[in-house]
């Protein structure tokens, strides 16, 4: 077996078969760290192979001023950490959306009128109103969104912007409705 410190010098200047060699020999340690981590199999296994395809994918970036093992542990531990935080956020909205549908059921049942400004939201194009309801119900940052849903950040703003442009003219025409 060759020298750890020759193998990530090579895998690092683009040999495949070196790095293939490098998370050969880690994967074990990584899995059962994982595991330990998320004390769920399932879990640490896929933690563990997405942590092996962001380490081929990001090898052109490893110093090598820690340990191998230190690194992928590193990459291992943000990817849990980020799976936890977008579980919590999407249980967090999964569950704020289950109760407003019960409230929106409630109100038909009992024949009330539904809020004009819930009826005006609900209008709106799915996409919009998840960038509405994240940014302004949940106080989520432009950039937080385009992270959550994995879209660039202008679309976002294009997606706010045409999502409060028709709620103005659902509210603004509702109103008028009123009125007269």
């Amino acid at each position: 077996m060759q020298d750890e410190t020759m193998l990530v010098k090579r895998a690092i200047k683009g040999d495949t078969h070196s790095l293939s060699e490098l998370l050969r020999k880690h994967y074990s340690f990584l899995y059962q760290y994982s595991l330990k981590l998320t004390m769920n199999k399932v879990k640490a296994e896929d933690i563990t192979q997405e942590t092996m395809l962001k380490a081929i994918e990001k090898i052109s970036t490893f110093q090598a001023e820690s340990k191998f093992t230190t690194w992928l542990i590193s990459i291992a531990s943000r990817l849990v950490i980020d799976r936890a935080r977008r579980s919590e956020r999407e249980n967090r909205w999964l569950q704020e959306e289950g109760e407003l549908r019960s409230l929106r059921f409630e109100a038909l049942i009992r024949m009330n009128d539904w809020p004009d400004a819930l009826q005006a939201l609900g209008e709106l194009e799915e996409r919009q109103r998840m960038a509405v309801l994240l940014k302004y119900y949940y106080g989520y940052s432009q950039e937080e969104i385009a992270n959550m849903l994995d879209v660039p950040l202008g679309t976002v703003k294009s997606r706010l912007h045409a999502g409060i442009k028709q709620l103005r003219k659902e509210l603004t025409a509702s109103e008028e409705e009123q009125s007269s």
